[in-house]
């Protein structure tokens, strides 16, 4: 078994101010919050999910915004690029747009034939939108103030950064089956199909001997989360990882879906997450991430929890 027609199914980081947080994915990438809830582990903070209009395994950006969280620090052993597919053509509009939010873009020379726009969210977590013609079966929100032509599509990508490239590249291409396509000046890229389209079907890694380790607090990513069909081939997963030596934690009830993690060699976090139930497990499919959502074990608390959390406005 394996993940490669699946692909990314959400990416996690760790924000400070939710106001702030919530601002910038919702006007500035015009994303759509579909959950609005807590930390499953720390419940004295949100939990937010950004996505497409259903939000779709593979368009998902959530976040733990932590208020007065300190910063971190990019670097290796980290998911240190989060990619995003644009239409092709789209990046002109998206430069005046994001200038007009006075939100700083570039435009990497490095890249060679990508079309790419850099910037950076309010806490320093680095984004890239990238023009695509690839298909993508997801479903873009035009409720944020982006037209539905320039919409984000999902996640094209991910970046990660080690020191020594060796054990990452024999995790994600003999342990977990991922397709190496091309290679060169540091980089490997990685698909996690055989097509080469879709959501989430990129992993670039960079090595770095010389880069200092990250640290994972605001403004970094927490984990990267891969996709799988159901929970009997998640659990089919857990066994053959703790079979090969990986460390890897019992499965997980995250309500909206079911999860295991573990560590690639380089010190990134990886979970495989399963596609259902989904977002509209606990609320209309028309009123995601309107109101506060609690899983059942915290729903007696209810009142408490959102008594303590910060008063975030957010669009539905």
């Amino acid at each position: 078994m394996d993940v490669r027609p699946s692909g990314i199914h959400h990416v996690t980081a760790i924000a400070s101010d939710p106001q702030a947080n919530a601002d910038f994915y919702l006007n500035a990438l015009g994303m759509r919050m579909v959950k609005r809830t807590v930390n499953f582990d720390a419940p004295q903070t949100y939990h937010f999910y950004y996505g497409d209009r259903a939000g779709n395994p593979g368009t998902i950006m959530t976040f733990f915004p932590w208020p007065d969280a300190p910063k971190g620090k990019i670097g290796a052993g980290q998911a240190t690029t989060t990619t995003f597919s644009v239409p092709e053509g789209s990046l002109g509009w998206w430069a005046d747009h994001l200038a007009s939010l006075n939100v700083p873009t570039t435009r990497p020379a490095e890249r060679g034939q990508e079309d790419v726009l850099s910037l950076r969210d309010p806490d320093g977590l680095l984004i890239e939108l990238a023009a695509s013609a690839d298909f993508h079966d997801t479903d873009p929100w035009d409720g944020g103030g982006v037209p539905a032509e320039h919409a984000i599509r999902g996640i094209r990508a991910v970046t990660l950064t080690e020191q020594d490239l060796d054990g990452t590249a024999a995790m994600l291409g003999d342990t977990l089956g991922f397709r190496l396509e091309s290679e060169g000046g540091g980089r490997m890229r990685f698909r996690t199909d055989e097509s080469g389209r879709g959501v989430g079907t990129i992993v670039d890694v960079v090595g770095d001997p010389a880069a200092e380790r990250g640290v994972v607090a605001a403004g970094t990513v927490h984990h990267v989360a891969y996709r799988a069909p159901d929970t009997p081939v998640q659990d089919a997963w857990r066994r053959s990882l703790a079979e090969d030596g990986v460390g890897v934690t019992e499965i997980r009830d995250r309500t909206y879906f079911t999860s295991i993690y573990f560590r690639e060699p380089g010190g990134v976090l990886l979970e495989i997450a399963t596609d259902g139930p989904g977002f509209d497990y606990d609320e209309p499919l028309l009123e995601l991430g309107r109101s506060l959502k609690l899983p059942p074990w915290l729903e007696p608390d209810h009142e408490r929890i959102a008594a303590n959390l910060p008063n975030v406005r957010v669009g539905g």
